[in-house]
């Protein structure tokens, strides 16, 4: 028998896994939602990339990898950049941050639909026929229906 062999042992384990939730899409990063920006914005200008780098100065390989969210672009690379299409550079971050937002509120969809207050059920404020406030409404598969005090 070898040395290898002998090293080699099975792996028994002595309790069973703990079952992994289903994992949440990662939080983008803020150099992904800058680049989808600007390419968002190039193309919706329908402008090339060797277009947009001549104009910012910037190589068209660096511009295309900020765009693809590969490299982390200076403060200074972004104005140029915006200014290339036509935007400043808060243009850009307030598009990114937009994105970030929405994105935000897509990931923390699923895990608010367990938290209930009627019935196993989530609750939404609304008024009623005679615009009595307060009346609560279930919303999931069965809402629709108007519960008013």
């Amino acid at each position: 028998m070898s040395i290898r062999a002998t090293n080699q042992a099975d792996v028994i384990p002595l309790r069973p896994l703990p079952a992994v939730p289903p994992a949440l899409p990662r939080e983008p990063l803020w150099r992904d939602l800058v680049g989808e920006v600007l390419r968002r914005e190039r193309q919706a200008q329908g402008r090339t990339l060797k277009d947009v780098a001549e104009a910012a100065r910037i190589s068209m390989p660096y511009l295309s990898e900020v765009e693809r969210g590969l490299k982390e672009a200076s403060s200074e690379v972004l104005a140029a950049a915006a200014q290339a299409l036509g935007l400043n550079l808060a243009d850009v971050l307030a598009l990114a941050g937009e994105r970030l937002v929405s994105l935000a509120a897509a990931r923390s969809r699923p895990r608010s639909l367990g938290s209930s207050a009627v019935g196993g059920r989530r609750s939404v404020r609304s008024t009623g026929p005679a615009g009595s406030v307060g009346a609560v409404r279930p919303s999931g598969p069965m809402g629709g229906v108007l519960l008013a005090a």
